[in-house]
């Protein structure tokens, strides 16, 4: 028997049907390249996360290679990507699912992983097994509240209720992967937060935030983030031929990665040799941050004193090393300076 959907499901799926984006993981059932795509695709656009997903793809075809590799491993691979606490999520929930001898094919078990929230675990629950349960990310928390203009705030816990209430009503249990992939679609490339492209829109003919003009005004949001500031200053130490790093640790920024002699908060402290600046008031944001940084080049023929975890490399093995991407900016200053240096006949 034919399933009557909700107008606003037809439009979307005969939308979806021909102008839906084509995409390398919507081409399987898999569940470990669909929750692979998943996790990459977290605070990343698609042009930015596809490399990482066919390189992570290469290198660790399936769960089982994943699990096994170690941490400096999967985040040298995941290095630029940012937000590097879902590198080392799915690192431990790869190895959850090699404990538990299958990937969890219910919803329930699939929210149980490591990292994987509400929204992750319905994009995979629907794309990978056909469980509808629909994945509410801010793309369709905007087209829900644009298209039955509601103006509950979606990050208050009444919103995600509401919307979920509305979504699973609107969610056609034949084809919950083309619901939720639609509405990601319109979500992103059409009712977009500013300047939203309305005249394509399949939806807009009941859209009643069009109808009563007040697109501009949803979703409603009730918190803004905040952000603090900081300021870092980056000692790239050169003895020799080797330089010294070491693993952040702890609950802060960057866990797990690694980074040269790095001061906050405090002086900079006295080394021997010669020091020199060489880039002020570097600027990285993060969600809830500003960092601003000094960068910093030491060069010294005595080996200066370190805390215990740092620990010291050849200059070119710091490529084999995971680093933020603002360490990664000081790196290449410095190679660029030493290539100046060697143009200029100063080596």
């Amino acid at each position: 028997m034919k399933e009557n959907k909700h107008p606003f499901t037809e439009s979307l799926l005969r939308w979806y049907s021909c102008q839906g984006r084509d995409l390398h993981w919507r081409h399987t059932t898999n569940p470990y390249a669909i929750w692979l795509s998943e996790i990459i695709l977290q605070q990343t656009r698609i042009a930015q996360g596809l490399p990482y997903w066919q390189r992570f793809m290469q290198a660790f075809p399936t769960v089982d290679s994943l699990a096994a590799a170690s941490e400096d491993e999967v985040l040298l691979l995941w290095q630029g990507l940012g937000y590097y606490s879902r590198a080392r999520h799915l690192h431990k929930a790869a190895r959850q699912i090699v404990e538990a001898g299958h990937f969890p094919n219910t919803y329930e078990g699939i929210k149980a992983l490591s990292g994987v929230g509400p929204y992750t675990a319905a994009a995979i629950a629907s794309f990978a097994f056909g469980i509808a349960e629909p994945a509410l990310d801010g793309n369709a928390y905007r087209v829900l509240s644009r298209y039955f203009d509601v103006d509950t705030p979606v990050d208050s816990t009444e919103g995600r209720k509401e919307f979920l209430t509305l979504a699973r009503q609107l969610i056609p249990q034949d084809a919950p992967a083309a619901f939720n992939q639609a509405m990601m679609d319109v979500g992103a490339t059409l009712c977009l937060p500013l300047s939203p492209d309305c005249t394509h829109c399949p939806l807009s003919n009941a859209c009643m935030a069009l109808a009563t003009g007040s697109i501009e005004k949803r979703p409603v949001k009730s918190h803004r983030t905040l952000q603090k500031e900081r300021h870092m200053a980056y000692i790239y130490i050169r003895y020799r031929n080797l330089t010294a790093i070491h693993r952040r640790s702890g609950n802060d920024i960057w866990r797990g990665l690694w980074e040269p002699y790095c001061v906050e908060g405090t002086a900079l402290p006295h080394f021997e040799g010669r020091l020199k600046n060489i880039a002020r008031g570097v600027r990285h944001v993060l969600t809830h941050r500003i960092l601003t940084a000094d960068f910093y080049l030491l060069e010294s023929d005595v080996k200066p004193t370190l805390p215990d975890d740092y620990i010291w490399i050849e200059e070119p093995a710091l490529d084999n090393y995971g680093k933020p991407k603002l360490v990664c900016r000081l790196v290449d200053l410095v190679k660029q300076l030493e290539q100046t240096r060697i143009e200029a006949g100063e080596e």
